[in-house]
């Protein structure tokens, strides 16, 4: 009888102890169920929300991240896509017995960036979902000096705080953490201008950016009047041609009206047949042949 109740309080604590699985948010993660093989019944919770069961041969009920999630064949469930509000308990029951997990769903970053300037200010957030408040977190830097009280860490950036950080949190015992990498750099500095060259550019080159010419004065006023007259001249070749296009024109078309009115008075040209008149009938019958009239005529003598 003492066995029996040992072996049921050993029981207990098997299904009473939960597995801590870190993850991050957009990511997969596997859930193990503990068990192989069941006989009659296996079933996945999320808190007291079904997401997955089965009894015998029947078909399987689907509940909630059923978009999400699938049970494989050794009975783990896959949650793709992890979400802040995945975080939480999730319970696998076969035939009876219970497996508990709890899901933390962590996210590190740095504020502005993650790579930061000497001599600014940078934040360093830790967000843990699922934890419970009995659970602090903390920052250890990468010289291994902890930062306790707050999971964001406000701090004046020097080149030491280059490196990996870790933010933790202990369970049972056991001490959970997740990296994030920092980059420092040093501001640029512009370093300041040259005197011996900026004395050597003003003497090689007093009148640079003056608009002045090598004599000393201003330009020339005579290269102003070449330009101008330049211009003039140019508008006056354009004026003249545009004037020889005009009267080149005009003088074709009086010429052309000249050319049409020659050819309307002229002489009306009509069409003449020039075809051979038809032959004489013949007439039938012989006809005797008349004595032509100049024959009978008696002929004049001189």
């Amino acid at each position: 009888m003492n066995v029996i109740v040992l072996f049921g309080f050993v029981l207990g604590a098997l299904s009473a102890a939960a597995t801590v699985i870190l993850t991050k948010p957009r990511q997969s993660v596997t859930l193990d169920c503990g068990v192989r093989t069941y006989k009659n019944s296996l079933g996945w919770y999320h808190k007291d929300a079904l997401i997955y069961e089965i009894e015998g041969n029947f078909v399987p009920r689907k509940g909630v991240m059923k978009d999400r999630s699938s049970v494989r064949h050794d009975n783990s469930l896959v949650i793709s896509a992890v979400r802040n509000e995945d975080s939480g308990m999730f319970t696998c029951k076969a035939d009876g017995v219970s497996h508990k997990h709890t899901l933390l769903v962590v996210s590190v970053s740095a504020s502005p960036s993650e790579e930061l300037q000497v001599g600014s200010n940078g934040t360093l957030q830790c967000e843990v979902k699922g934890l419970e408040l009995d659970h602090p977190v903390e920052w250890k830097g990468p010289d291994g000096r902890k930062h306790t009280g707050s999971p964001n860490v406000l701090k004046t950036v020097t080149l030491s705080d280059a490196g990996t950080w870790q933010c933790g949190m202990s369970i049972g015992g056991v001490m959970y953490t997740e990296d994030l990498k920092i980059k420092v750099e040093e501001p640029a500095v512009t370093p300041p201008p040259d005197q011996d060259s900026k004395v050597n550019t003003e003497t090689s080159c007093p009148n640079c950016g003056t608009g002045t010419t090598g004599g000393g004065g201003q330009l020339d006023w005579w290269m102003w009047a070449v330009a101008g007259a330049g211009c003039v001249v140019v508008v006056l070749l354009m004026v003249l041609v545009i004037i020889l296009c005009r009267r080149i024109r005009r003088r074709k078309r009086k010429l052309q009206k000249k050319k049409n009115g020659r050819q309307s008075q002229g002489p009306k040209n009509y069409c003449q047949c020039n075809s051979r008149p038809a032959a004489a009938k013949a007439q039938r019958g012989r006809q005797k042949g008349r004595p032509s009239t100049l024959a009978l005529k008696p002929l004049l003598k001189e």
